[in-house]
């Protein structure tokens, strides 16, 4: 589930045009935690990355949709 967001969540910050930096300005991170958001790495907990994910746009159900992806893989 943490790669499906993980993947959605760089999938809708180059959808919306925003480098890195400028997503770590918006939810007050680093671009280095952003970089490991989209790495998938361990340290980053699920509710950064939704989070994350909200900051940029993404509805609740396109949510469900990223974490059903991971259910039909």
């Amino acid at each position: 589930m943490k790669l499906a967001l993980a993947e959605g969540l760089k999938e809708r910050r180059l959808k919306e045009g925003l480098t890195q930096t400028q997503l770590a300005l918006k939810i007050e991170s680093s671009q280095s935690r952003v970089a490991k958001m989209e790495a998938g790495d361990r340290s980053v907990s699920l509710d950064l990355l939704v989070r994350s994910l909200l900051a940029v746009g993404t509805t609740p159900r396109d949510l469900a949709r990223l974490i059903t992806r991971t259910r039909a893989a």
